[in-house]
């Protein structure tokens, strides 16, 4: 009955260090993929201004660098 009663626990002690290390885990995962998120919003906002202004065209009042 004891060493029952210690196989469980020794499980238990398993299953517990087992979820600790994969809530370790997906926290790590989640604030990398929360960075991401931003750096792909901060990316399509600067596609989106370099598509208006290949849209616009260059200015008019500005001189070529050759001048």
């Amino acid at each position: 009955m004891t060493d029952d009663l210690i196989e469980l626990q020794t499980q238990l002690a398993f299953q517990e260090h087992t979820i600790a290390e994969l809530n370790s885990v997906l926290t790590s995962h989640q604030k990398q993929m929360d960075m991401l998120r931003f750096e792909i919003r901060l990316l399509k906002e600067k596609f989106g201004a370099l598509q208006e202004e290949i849209q616009m065209g260059p200015p008019q009042d500005e001189r070529p660098p050759h001048y």
